[in-house]
């Protein structure tokens, strides 16, 4: 049998597989409940935010029943879906980090070289979020369109390119079953805010607060996905 090339394994999943293993040794039966997130994460030595990656793709491949302000229940065998239902996603919180990296030098690039009709592009984008939100806390289509509008602003299509691959990752099973988990009302009104914080600073032709406002975007989006596991805000 031909060797085959060694991938490295996500945390998320390494810490996804050991959870598996205790369920199928008998440690967790089905119904029975899991230890807290933070206890979880005291035990494996990891941080909560991998735990929390981990307990969605387990939840999404059906072994796991995760419970806003319950807890975090083993399902029952027939409930349970296929093992390979993610695929090759990414964490949601990789995600974020990388588009706090990425995206922060978007917009600083923006600031810098936009032009009259890169603003005006930017600006409809805004507005698309504002009139999305209306009817709904997580606009994405007009999100993303932000964000790509800002690449495309910095003057650069591998920069796009990256948002646009990033955004492919933002929108799989994995980063949406999390963040369906923690989604509130009040979340678009935060999200119209922190943009507007951004389109001043691309406006102002202001490179530094630009970045500065897109990461903090990204950090308080990383927040709102890491708080505990309540009913919401």
């Amino acid at each position: 049998m031909p060797l085959q090339t060694v991938e490295p394994r996500r945390l998320y999943r390494q810490i996804a597989d050991q959870i598996s293993g205790l369920i199928s040794d008998g440690e967790y039966t089905p119904g029975s409940r899991l230890p807290p997130e933070r206890d979880l994460a005291k035990q494996l030595g990891v941080s909560r935010p991998s735990v929390r990656e981990a307990l969605i793709a387990l939840e999404v491949e059906g072994l796991l029943d995760v419970r806003v302000g319950s807890g975090i229940y083993v399902t029952q065998p027939g409930e349970r879906g296929q093992r390979n239902a993610l695929q090759g996603d990414s964490g949601p919180f990789e995600v974020i980090r990388a588009r706090w990296l990425i995206e922060g030098e978007c917009a600083a690039l923006a600031a810098k070289t936009a032009g009259p009709a890169q603003l005006r592009a930017i600006r409809a984008a805004h507005a698309a979020v504002i009139e999305e939100s209306k009817r709904d806390h997580n606009p994405l289509d007009a999100d993303r369109l932000f964000h790509v509008s800002i690449a495309e602003a910095s003057g650069n299509s591998a920069l796009v390119l990256l948002v646009q691959i990033l955004w492919d990752q933002r929108m799989g099973p994995l980063y949406r079953s999390l963040e369906r988990k923690l989604e509130y009302p009040k979340m678009a009104a935060e999200t119209v805010r922190e943009h507007k914080a951004i389109v001043s600073a691309i406006v102002r032709h202001d490179a530094r607060g630009a970045r500065s406002a897109m990461r903090l975007h990204m950090n308080r989006t990383h927040n709102r996905y890491i708080k505990e596991w309540t009913s919401g805000k």
